[in-house]
């Protein structure tokens, strides 16, 4: 056998071994990887509303869209004006609808009605920053000529700060739950490999759209809950 044979032939086995030992090393690694735990766990915060959004509107009829869009821009613009007047700011009055509509008569010999007039709708979003002053703002507002109040929902100005308390329950219940399980399969609980979270938020509290006469509001803003999920994964050792 040659000599140039002989160290090919052991440079063939050189590299044999060790493309044997790098798989070796990254099945080594990849069952590693794969002795991690994956929990879920939440935190609760719960908080008084201390901001109102509500929907609040005039609706308006007339003959022609003419005297319809004139009658309630007449309504909307003394709404405005009072609403500022008792302490709503500009930013906070924001305008979400204005639709034009048509009225229908009754259809007769299955044709279908004639246009019998036309009906406006204008609604402005409200930020109330005073709760406790939301049901006086409402009555102010009927009073003002707003005839539709489509929704009323409740915030926290200061719900980040809070949601980070409910993040700490959060991550201590998750570390809790873990170690539970490390220890009833007889291993040990390592480093955080990942962490992800969702949060919900029980801080809106929606009612129908209804007419509304000028009378007393009684409002309850009720309890607001934060709730933060965090979903870990830990390295078992």
């Amino acid at each position: 056998m040659s000599v140039l044979r002989t160290l090919t032939m052991a440079v063939a086995v050189i590299a044999t071994t060790t493309l044997i030992e790098v798989r070796t090393a990254m099945a080594a690694d990849s069952e590693k990887l794969e002795r991690t735990i994956s929990v879920s766990a939440s935190g609760t915060v719960a908080a008084e509303p201390d901001i109102a959004h509500i929907q609040a509107g005039v609706a308006t009829e007339a003959e022609t869209a003419r005297d319809a869009i004139a009658r309630n821009n007449a309504v909307m613009a003394k709404l405005i004006e009072g609403l500022k007047a008792v302490g709503i700011a500009a930013r906070d009055i924001q305008t979400t609808m204005l639709h034009v509509e048509p009225r229908y008569s009754q259809p007769k010999d299955g044709r279908p009605g004639a246009i019998g007039g036309y009906r406006v709708v204008n609604q402005v979003r409200l930020t109330v920053r005073e709760v406790k002053r939301l049901g006086d703002i409402l009555d102010q507002a009927i009073a003002l000529g707003a005839n539709h109040i489509n929704s009323i929902g409740f915030d926290i100005a200061g719900a980040e700060t809070l949601k980070d308390d409910a993040r700490r329950q959060a991550m201590a219940n998750a570390r809790r739950r873990a170690e539970l399980y490390a220890n009833a399969a007889g291993v040990q609980l390592g480093q955080v490999l990942r962490i992800s979270e969702s949060v919900a938020e029980g801080a809106s509290r929606p009612m129908h759209e209804r007419a509304m006469a000028a009378s007393s509001v009684p409002i309850e803003g009720g309890t607001s809950t934060l709730t933060v999920e965090v979903h870990v994964t830990y390295a078992l050792r």
